[in-house]
């Protein structure tokens, strides 16, 4: 199942009640989570005992799950609350009518494009389930690790500049429906200086000296 090997394939059903009762959600929750997710199975295990791959440091086992979703606008506060239901990593497969994605949560969940199902390849890469795991994140979140970065120092990277990308297209919108001039100057220059450390934070990475203060 989603190219994995078939020593892995497990089929253990989660019921939604155990997280329910777990995180002791109120009924405007409950709903909210019902309404985003038909059902959840526990679909493969990837460890030494399923595969030859040794244990990593950090890493012995992690797990797929696969989640039937109601709906492809679900809200991502319930697939980052189901990482914190079992104290593994888990990988998600999220599925809605034909199509499927990867989501993993580290620091933030992460997610792959949408897919076909028969088209959703999981790719275990890596000498121990260490490197095996934190390729996943990579493919999920078509991260690029740059210059000697970890992982984390790398994903907190891109939180910080989709956040300044994120400021500059707000501003952006607000310049051009202002229709005050000074008011649209004070904008522009807004823009101008987010723009400007955006780039520049960049430029200083081709040096090896990035750092977001």
């Amino acid at each position: 199942m989603f190219g994995l090997p078939q020593s892995t394939e497990l089929n253990r059903q989660l019921p939604k009640k155990s997280i329910y009762s777990k995180f002791r959600l109120n009924t405007a929750d409950r709903t909210k989570f019902d309404a985003d997710i038909r059902k959840l199975t526990i679909v493969g295990e990837i460890s030494p005992a399923t595969i030859n791959i040794a244990a990593g440091e950090s890493v012995a086992v992690f797990y797929v799950v696969h989640v039937t979703l109601r709906n492809q606008g679900y809200d991502k506060k319930n697939i980052a609350l189901l990482s914190k239901l079992i104290d593994q990593n888990m990988l998600f497969v999220l599925e809605y009518e034909g199509k499927a994605r990867l989501a993993v949560f580290r620091t933030r969940l992460l997610q792959s494009e949408w897919l076909p199902v028969q088209e959703l390849n999981i790719k275990l890469t890596g000498l121990n389930l260490d490197t095996v795991w934190e390729n996943i994140i990579v493919q999920v979140g078509n991260v690029e690790i740059e210059q000697s970065r970890t992982l984390d120092e790398q994903l907190a990277v891109d939180e910080e500049r989709e956040k300044l990308r994120r400021q500059i297209d707000r501003l952006e919108r607000q310049a051009r429906s202002e229709k005050q001039p000074r008011r649209k100057f004070e904008l522009v220059q807004q823009i101008k200086i987010l723009s400007n450390k955006l780039s520049i934070d960049h430029k200083a990475e081709e040096r090896g000296q990035y750092e977001f203060k």
